[in-house]
């Protein structure tokens, strides 16, 4: 659909759709031996509907989302290029196991791509706290 003024989010079929995707990927994150581990001690009750509300508002949606947004959210994390790229792969499989449109998840992976430059981190040193004391969280790359 290429009329502008239909938002990405109704194009993809509303909060059904985005629910799906999310299901599958984080069924895909959790599982994995590497990326699992960045989401050890975060519930999936809550960071699923979580980014459902995130993405629907970024897409056009309602405007529900209340959480932090993602540059301040993952600032105390390391995340290279391979991680951000390896999640960036895990959603690409999601939206094509939920069935979604190519064209129409072209346009989510976009919206996902702009966040690269300002989430990947070249060394930890460059990761601060989200409040004092914070660790920094790195995680070893799983062989």
């Amino acid at each position: 659909m290429d009329d502008p003024k239909v938002s990405l989010y109704e194009q993809l079929g509303g909060r059904a759709t985005l629910e799906r995707v999310h299901k599958v990927f984080y069924d895909k994150l959790y599982a994995h031996p590497w990326m699992g581990q960045f989401f050890a001690d975060v519930p999936r009750n809550v960071i699923e509907p979580q980014q459902t509300d995130f993405m629907a508002q970024t897409f056009g949606g309602p405007a529900m989302y209340c959480g932090k947004f993602p540059i301040p959210a993952h600032k105390h994390m390391f995340i290279t290029e391979e991680i951000f790229d390896l999640r960036h792969s895990m959603l690409e499989k999601s939206l094509q196991e939920a069935g979604v449109a190519p064209p129409l998840a072209a346009s989510w992976l976009a919206v996902d791509a702009a966040f690269k430059a300002r989430l990947v981190k070249k060394s930890p040193s460059e990761c601060e706290g989200r409040f004092k004391m914070e660790p920094i969280v790195v995680i070893p790359k799983v062989a």
